[in-house]
């Protein structure tokens, strides 16, 4: 484990650079399951969002485009020249800002259990709703509400997990993040006109995502996998299929 700048991160394995962005309220124990089926065949780079887990927050606006800065300085840092970015919900909409603007460091993207959309009404709605819940609640009470509508089943073991992980998140960073997925832009136009290899991953249960608002955009470059048994957490309710993917992809 270690630590550049602000951002916390686990770097293990050998080969082409895989670096993993974990969804919100989550941090990088979210791919414990991915990780040690990917590490024998590549290096994976799992870093937890600043105001998750282990890494540091500080105050000031954040926004998905920041995040994303965040992690090209991770990537200089490390002195990566290319890498493949993954990212899981909040992670893609990082991921996609990623590509927008730093083409050149990425040999290709994956967006699992994400979208190119910008949140509609309802959904910037819930945002503002989940704050004044963390603000009035804490965010143990908002991730107890949040974790079990992540699952396509009531997964006891994987819901735990994933609540104990939500429960590391700082309450200011949850929030700040929150602010940042609602003012996020439309970018469909990135899945169009990026000459990258993309996979766009979605669970056939995912109650939050659905998989038609994953699979926006059909290009040469981009490929679909949909699991079958999966909510919106696949990296943990079907992570087999999901590194078996992963590992082809990032040949």
């Amino acid at each position: 484990m270690r630590e550049v700048s602000k951002l916390s991160y686990l770097d293990i394995g050998e080969g082409n650079p895989i670096l993993l962005l974990h969804g919100f309220c989550g941090n990088k124990e979210y791919w414990q399951e991915i990780v040690p089926l990917l590490q024998s065949h590549r290096r994976v780079i799992a870093v937890d969002l600043s105001g998750h887990g282990d890494s540091r927050i500080v105050d000031g606006e954040y926004t998905i485009e920041g995040y994303a800065e965040e992690i090209y300085q991770l990537i200089e840092q490390l002195s990566l020249s290319k890498v493949y970015l993954i990212g899981h919900s909040l992670g893609g909409y990082i991921t996609l800002a990623f590509a927008e603007t730093y083409p050149e460091k990425l040999a290709g993207i994956a967006i699992v259990h994400s979208t190119a959309f910008p949140d509609d009404e309802k959904g910037k709605a819930g945002r503002d709703a989940s704050i004044q819940k963390i603000n009035n609640e804490g965010i143990a009470a908002f991730v107890d509400g949040l974790i079990p509508k992540l699952f396509a089943e009531d997964d006891h073991v994987g819901i735990q997990i994933a609540k104990e992980i939500g429960y590391k998140t700082n309450p200011k960073g949850a929030i700040f993040a929150l602010n940042a997925m609602r003012d996020r832009p439309d970018r469909n136009h990135v899945l169009k006109n990026i000459d990258l290899p993309i996979l766009l991953v979605a669970g056939e249960k995912d109650r939050v995502i659905s998989p038609e608002k994953t699979f926006s955009v059909s290009t040469p470059y981009t490929q679909e996998l949909l699991l079958k048994n999966s909510g919106h957490m696949g990296m943990l309710e079907d992570p087999v299929k999901l590194a078996s993917e992963l590992i082809s992809f990032t040949e």
